[in-house]
């Protein structure tokens, strides 16, 4: 009996031994695995190009964007008065065409 329980007292260090190796094979495959991606970042922010400088910046963007709605909204309502409205286009822009609609719209 005696050969018996040393073998198997062999056979779990042998167990316990090849557990060991396992979970530091893993534990190295875990850390190769995350070298791997840290050398694949870094190739890629090194294949990115530089980041260029706007030639036309965002708030000047914002400043064209309103500015030409402003002319468009201008340019339609002229339209819309002086052909379509059989106006003068140019009474448009005067206050007291403006004064003179709000006193219609108001008069009910």
């Amino acid at each position: 009996m005696s050969t018996n329980q040393s073998e198997q007292a062999a056979a779990q260090k042998q167990q316990k031994g090849s557990e060991k190796q396992t979970k530091t094979t893993q534990t190295n495959k875990k850390v190769a695995g995350k070298k791997q991606k840290q050398q694949a970042e870094k190739a890629q922010k090194q294949q990115r190009p530089k980041t260029r400088r706007r030639v036309f910046p965002i708030w000047l963007r914002i400043v064209t964007v309103v500015f030409l709605s402003a002319i468009a909204l201008i340019a339609g309502l002229m339209i819309g008065y002086g052909v379509i409205g059989d106006g003068n286009a140019i009474d448009v822009l005067k206050k007291a065409t403006w004064q003179h609609i709000i006193d219609i719209i108001n008069k009910e």
